[in-house]
C-alpha cells in the first residue's frame, strides 16, 4: 500500500471502537483522526458525508472514502488490486 489507512473516529462511537478492534485483529495499521478534536476533521467528514457526521469515515491508502463499512468489506477493499 503506498499510503496509510486514516479513520475520522469521536470518543463516543461504537462502531469506531468495534471496527478498531477488528482492524487491530487483522494486523491493520492505520491513523486514527477524533472529529471532535480536529475542526479540519469534521469538516471533511461533514463534506464527505452529505452534510452528516457520520463515523466511523475512512479514508483508504487509495484514496476511496468508506463510511462505516462492514470489516469484511473493509479487507477486502484494502487489498491490493
Amino acid at each position: 500500500m503506498a499510503g496509510r489507512l486514516t479513520m475520522y473516529t469521536t470518543t463516543w462511537c461504537g462502531y469506531c471502537t468495534r471496527l478498531k478492534s477488528g482492524l487491530q485483529r487483522a494486523g491493520i495499521d492505520y491513523d486514527e483522526i477524533n472529529i471532535e478534536e480536529d475542526p479540519t476533521a469534521e469538516a471533511f467528514v461533514l463534506e464527505a458525508n452529505g452534510g452528516l457526521a457520520t463515523v466511523p469515515t475512512l479514508v483508504l491508502p487509495s484514496g476511496e472514502v468508506m463510511t462505516n463499512p462492514p470489516l469484511p468489506l473493509l479487507l477486502a477493499a484494502l487489498q491490493p488490486a
